[in-house]
């Protein structure tokens, strides 16, 4: 049963899985004690830095490891900001930040400080002159990713650091999902990233501050990793982290060809394969291993039931899930469809007949949620009408947007379907219909009794 959700959590690198073993009866004890047991467990954590510090491209002494990834941009945000509170309380992030960047936001805006999202194009990538526009005098940190963990968007980091260098003002960068394939991005100030990203252990992060950058470490001070993540360190977990990223950047350059040949052929085929889908993301600057699609008129948790029960176990940005009644936050910054989205993340050793037989599975697993959400192929009617209203209260991703599809087959062209929705994501979904099938949306308003109502006008 093929597993394409790496972007989530890698399975166990096999390198991890032996160094765990190995530690575990060598990296027992305290690191911080001078007999030979905590000697020989400071050599083991010793030598794990050194090669975390090498993936990273960093001096060891610059490196700690933390709880999670999470806790390394929490710890990293905090202490940056702290580091230059002097300075002012702005922090800059992109709108597609992972939502652990996002969140250490709203805590800095809820104490008093100021927080301003850098917008996104379609394809999820921002610009050097967004980040421009955005710093301030009393700019203390901005923060970006090397790359979007949804739709696998490269970001511009070497030109918006330099950008950032000029103003003075460090920047953040979360490699969670790059560090397996190459060193953090030049120019950064603070790296960020999780183990479990690439193939070790969960419960690992780490976090690196170039000399140089003003850090105050927040919390009570503790003996331990410069006082950044204070307690016991989980030594065998952090061997077999360091173990597994090293392992894993010796076979990048192979796994990377190989995987975006198999991602290629992804792209091309779901667009062929499945009607009314949109691809995401940069079609070129991307990771070599993920993709990410949006079906219409499907319901994205039906969907992902459904390949699951054919045996691939894929993720999803969808509203229509069961988890959110919205759509990523990701995807609602880059304005694309995110009804029946479906992220597929591929690990090292895919093989093409995995992605073959999950090409021969995906179009009648989404023909098959499609039918029994009613959805059937447009019968060939004269369109008659000038303009339809359509009554959508209380009806949920994705049948705003299905009864929009049905509707707009009524109408001439140049004609106006209006629809009735309470439903949140319908302000995504409605504009991204229209892009997608090249029909005009007109915008909205409040509608009648409640709900919003949606103009489209119809162009082919």
């Amino acid at each position: 049963m093929p597993y394409f959700d790496v972007a989530s959590a890698a399975p166990l690198h096999p390198v991890a899985r032996q160094a765990l073993q190995a530690s575990l009866d060598e990296g027992w004890a305290d690191p911080a004690r001078l007999y030979r047991e905590g000697r020989r467990a400071r050599l083991l954590l010793d030598a794990a830095r050194e090669a975390a510090a090498e993936a990273v491209g960093c001096r060891p002494d610059e490196l700690v490891f933390t709880p999670s990834g999470t806790h390394a941009v929490h710890s990293g945000i905090a202490g940056a900001l702290a580091g230059r509170r002097r300075v002012g309380g702005h922090l800059v992030v992109s709108a597609v930040e992972h939502s652990s960047v996002l969140h250490a936001a709203e805590v800095h805006a809820a104490h008093g400080g100021t927080v301003e999202q850098v917008p996104v194009s379609r394809t999820g990538a921002v610009t050097r002159e967004g980040y421009e526009r955005a710093l301030r005098p009393d700019t203390a940190l901005a923060c970006l990713q090397s790359a979007n963990h949804e739709v696998g968007t490269v970001q511009p980091v070497a030109e918006v650091a330099e950008a950032c260098a000029a103003a003075g003002v460090p920047l953040l960068v979360d490699a969670a999902q790059s560090l397996a394939w190459e060193p953090a991005p030049a120019g950064w100030s603070l790296v960020a990233a999780s183990a479990h990203k690439w193939g070790g252990p969960p419960g690992v992060g780490l976090l690196a501050v170039r000399k140089g950058v003003r850090f105050a470490p927040q919390g009570p001070a503790d003996e331990r990793e410069s006082g950044r993540a204070p307690g016991f360190p989980n030594l065998p977990a952090v061997v077999a982290a360091a173990a597994s990223l090293r392992a894993v950047r010796a076979e990048a350059q192979e796994q990377e060809q190989r995987l975006r040949v198999l991602v290629d052929r992804l792209r091309r085929r779901v667009a062929r394969l499945v009607p009314d889908v949109e691809v995401v993301g940069d079609p070129d600057r991307r990771l070599p291993h993920l993709v990410t699609f949006s079906c219409l008129y499907v319901d994205g948790e039906s969907l992902l039931h459904e390949l699951d029960r054919a045996g691939f176990s894929v993720s999803s940005g969808s509203s229509c899930t069961s988890s959110t009644l919205t759509p990523s936050h990701v995807l609602r910054a880059m304005g694309v469809l995110s009804e029946g989205n479906v992220r597929v993340s591929l690990p090292l050793g895919t093989t093409a007949a995995e992605v073959n037989a999950f090409l021969e599975v995906l179009p009648g697993v989404v023909a098959g949620v499609r039918e029994k959400l009613g959805v059937h192929p447009a019968a060939a009617v004269p369109p008659v009408a000038s303009s339809v209203e359509v009554d959508a209260l209380g009806l949920l991703c994705p049948q705003p947007v299905i009864e929009l599809a049905k509707a707009i087959a009524a109408v001439a062209v140049g004609g106006t379907v209006t629809v009735l929705s309470d439903d949140e994501v319908a302000r995504l979904d409605i504009p991204a219909w229209c892009a997608l099938r090249g029909h005009e949306y007109l915008g909205e308003a409040p509608g009648p009794g409640g709900g919003v109502t949606y103009t489209v006008r119809r162009l082919v």
